[in-house]
């Protein structure tokens, strides 16, 4: 019986990852922002059995997240797998409560520091295993340069700072798998594919997208049947890997993985360690 921590949990793709564990009779650690479906039978039985723990948090607000996941550290025994699954795509740039752009704090620098803050959690648990979801939006990216990710890439809808930053998370990825294969952890990230939901009905998709999602994409469980075969099916044993829809692709700009994982953690030990000693240098 596994136990999953999922981000995103309320909707769309992350919302159909929680159904999908707790149907196979494991438990969920929900962290979230906004409230769950109401009136679900099955997702209200959970929580009354302790199968589904919910957690709220804003991935935008460091300070928030550092509280939501030192109290996950007090209350948890183990993470099994771990689904850093939500994310943002803006119409307009915006920036986060630390100065930053949204997309990268939200998209980059959040699941990193979720895979820092909970690392005990994981060397605890027992598939012990990290999906970190990205976006092939990354394939398309021409020019990357990891020194304007805090500011913001030249903004294009989808094409400009949520593609560089998902780019910047599949790098790190990569870069951390190393230190993570030491205690036995592997990392990967995967494009679940063109998925309905609410992002690809939203501002941050460009116009000309947003007919062809309608008509193509696919609905949510088969998104989160992907993340699922990622962390569960025939990647077990690769680590760092990229996996888009169902093929291991090469990262673009893979020379700048590492720093990328230098400019994510130097972030990390400069605001959220608030003179803890880090538990390890990845």
């Amino acid at each position: 019986m596994n136990t999953a921590l999922v981000t995103g949990a309320s909707s769309g793709v992350g919302l159909e990852l929680t159904r999908k564990v707790l149907t196979e009779g494991g438990h969920v650690i929900a962290l979230i922002r906004s409230d769950l479906p109401a009136g679900e039978a099955a997702l209200e039985e959970a929580q009354r059995a302790g199968r589904l723990r919910i957690y709220r948090t804003d991935l935008e607000d460091f300070a928030k997240l550092r509280a939501s996941l030192a109290e996950i550290r007090a209350k948890e025994a183990r993470i099994d797998v771990l689904f850093n699954n939500a994310g943002v795509s803006l119409g307009a740039p915006r920036s986060s409560p630390q100065g930053r752009d949204v997309h990268f704090d939200v998209n980059t620098v959040a699941p990193y520091v979720i895979v820092r803050e909970l690392r005990p959690l994981l060397e605890a648990g027992r598939s012990r295993t990290v999906v970190n979801t990205s976006s092939n939006a990354m394939l398309f990216v021409k020019r990357f340069d990891p020194d304007q990710l805090e500011k913001g890439t030249e903004f294009r809808k989808l094409f400009g700072p949520y593609a560089a930053s998902k780019l910047a998370l599949s790098l790190w990825t990569a870069a951390l798998a190393a230190d993570l294969a030491r205690d036995g952890i592997e990392i990967r990230s995967v494009h679940p594919g063109g998925i309905k939901s609410t992002m690809t009905r939203s501002s941050g998709m460009p116009f000309w997208l947003l007919p062809i999602a309608h008509l193509f994409f696919a609905p949510p469980s088969r998104g989160a049947s992907r993340l699922h075969d990622v962390a569960f099916g025939r990647f077990r044993g690769k680590s760092g890997v990229f996996v888009n829809e169902d093929r291991e692709v090469p990262v673009p700009f893979s020379d700048h993985a590492d720093a990328v994982l230098a400019k994510v953690r130097s972030i990390y030990e400069r605001e959220l360690l608030d003179g803890r000693p880090a538990a390890r240098a990845g």
